[in-house]
């Protein structure tokens, strides 16, 4: 059986599923404990290689993904790998962008649209989904 985050990690939110996905930023140190399988990195430039399987998505900050179709893949592709393996979401910050892709997790996993920022301000950070346009994309999100 894969080891995956501890639910009381730092940046670790918990879907109502019961998947665990940790968000974080990029700015701050690597947290200690276990690295990620799979990391879904969004910023408005290409990361810097690391040793663990990732996907970038060009997303510049504070505003939304620049191909919304790719984004949506990608973030289907982080839900389903989160049942499995340690799934990690972030940006520079860990706040805006990260927050807006936890939100859309968080519909992907039986949120409403409606209600994904606020669970994900709730167990994630308060901070989370910085703008208003972030916010309509979490609501528009595609679940199915």
């Amino acid at each position: 059986m894969a080891v995956l985050w501890e639910p009381a990690a730092d940046g670790v939110l918990r879907l109502p599923s019961g998947r665990l996905v940790r968000g974080r930023g990029l700015r701050r140190p690597l947290p200690p404990g276990p690295s990620p399988d799979f990391a879904l990195y969004l910023l408005g430039h290409e990361p810097p290689p690391t040793s663990w399987q990732r996907r970038w998505i060009r997303w510049p900050d504070f505003w939304l993904p620049s191909d919304p179709a790719a984004a949506v893949e990608a973030l289907r592709e982080a839900w389903t790998r989160s049942a499995t393996e340690r799934v990690e979401v972030a940006c520079g910050g860990g706040f805006g962008r990260t927050g807006t892709a936890l939100a859309c997790l968080a519909v992907l996993d039986g949120v409403p649209g409606e209600h994904a920022v606020a669970f994900v301000r709730t167990h994630y950070s308060p901070r989370a989904v910085e703008t208003p346009w972030q916010r309509r994309f979490v609501r528009r999100f595609p679940a199915g």
